[in-house]
């Protein structure tokens, strides 16, 4: 491996004989509790054309017809938020997903379980912009956990607010044993290893932060034009995925609730005009390699007390309601580049509506070629509910659908 502290030792791979062997291994791990870019519309019988989603749906159903849970055996699932961005995480019900490492379970459940993606996600059990967590079994022997995320589009590879409400999940639900005031959890994500410390006090989790994987500005002050030839400026970064990270006062728009649309917008035709003329590449792996999305700021880069606001439009125009966790971590690596951060500096993000995270350079690492850091993130997570999905029979629309 190339970058330092992402994978850490060599996974053991597990060999997985069957679901009811892999549930009890996975149980017996967690205390003897079982485990609880850029389009518009898409559903169950036709995804966009030239979409992720759509080939993993042929993929799917090429091999054999989709099974949904039914009313005997319901998916179950706990819904939490960060900052106002869901996290939908997947208790039980879901089939065990095999792989030797967890791209190779990510690469699984994109082929084969797709359907059960936008069950889970889409209307009329989720929406546009919900996420979702699905807990897998870990290959690396420091975790305690490992999780695939899901979106409206399909898999990322790091979700620094699921972190957040894994990391209270995580001890709530015995997958971890409480300690106070600090217990440490640590979550296999497909970006690798991500470390969390969640607060515990009179037996209540609070506020987790969470050191990242390494991040790093990939490429800065990138000259680039939209479809319509209007020039911007934008850096490239990655903090467990790539982003196109800009100044939105090019544009003249403000991030507020009500530029919503023009932003989600504006996102779609940046991340175009990346893509047509960067290539991505990450020093761990290929499949770490893709643009998740654009950050638009409000340009106030340089360290101050005072908060910078960012919206994140990342998958097929989701909308994200926290600061992103990820996006904090690729924003703390390019300031630091760029010396605008220092370490043990903490700055406050600012999300669209508001909800803050805080972001501090923990560490400085490398990354392959790259000069990296190791972010620190924190924010708060709550409990917003529970829920049973089964799907009833002849129910085509209830398989999942989206409108937007």
């Amino acid at each position: 491996m190339t970058c330092k502290g992402v994978f850490g030792p060599k996974f053991r791979p597990m060999k997985i004989a069957g679901r009811e062997n892999a549930d009890k291994m996975f149980a017996h791990r967690h205390h003897n509790k079982r485990i609880p870019t850029c389009k518009k519309v898409e559903n169950n019988l036709e995804a966009p054309m030239n979409s992720p989603s759509r080939d993993s749906q042929a993929k799917s159903d090429s091999h054999q017809s989709p099974v949904y849970p039914d009313l005997s055996a319901p998916i179950e699932v706990i819904d939490m938020h960060t900052g106002g961005e869901p996290l939908r995480i997947i208790t039980s019900g879901y089939p065990v997903i095999p792989g030797d490492d967890i791209l190779a379970k990510r690469r699984y459940a994109r082929d084969h379980l797709d359907h059960l993606r936008r069950f889970v996600m889409f209307e009329p059990r989720g929406h546009y912009d919900m996420y979702g967590a699905v807990l897998v079994e870990p290959s690396l022997p420091d975790a305690d956990l490992a999780v695939l995320f899901i979106h409206n589009e399909g898999y990322s590879t790091m979700c620094g607010h699921a972190i957040i409400a894994l990391g209270r999940y995580a001890i709530d639900y015995g997958l971890v044993k409480a300690v106070e005031p600090i217990t440490h959890v640590n979550i296999e994500c497909p970006c690798g290893l991500v470390r969390a410390e969640v607060e515990v006090a009179n037996g209540k989790t609070g506020k987790v932060r969470f050191s990242s994987v390494p991040s790093f500005m990939f490429a800065g002050d990138l000259d680039l034009a939209l479809p319509d030839g209007r020039a911007f400026k934008t850096d490239i970064g990655y903090g467990g995925a790539f982003y196109a990270i800009l100044d939105a006062g090019q544009f003249d728009i403000a991030i507020t609730p009500g530029n919503v649309s023009r932003l989600t917008a504006l996102s779609e035709e940046i991340c175009k005009a990346v893509n047509d003329s960067i290539r991505l590449s990450h020093p761990d792996h290929d499949d770490l390699a893709f643009l998740y999305g654009a950050i638009l700021t409000d340009g106030r880069d340089a360290f101050s007390p005072e908060p910078t606001r960012n919206i994140c439009v990342f998958a097929e125009n989701q909308v994200d309601r926290s600061p992103t966790g990820s996006g904090v971590s690729a924003r703390l690596a390019i300031q630091h580049a760029k010396g605008l951060i220092k370490p043990g500096q903490t700055r406050q993000f600012e999300s669209v509506i508001g909800s803050g995270f805080e972001g501090s350079v923990g560490a400085v690492t490398s990354c392959g070629p790259h000069d990296a850091i190791i972010a620190s993130v924190s924010g708060q997570a709550h409990y917003s509910g529970k829920a049973s999905f089964w799907y009833e029979e002849g129910d085509l629309v209830g398989q999942g659908f989206i409108v937007r």
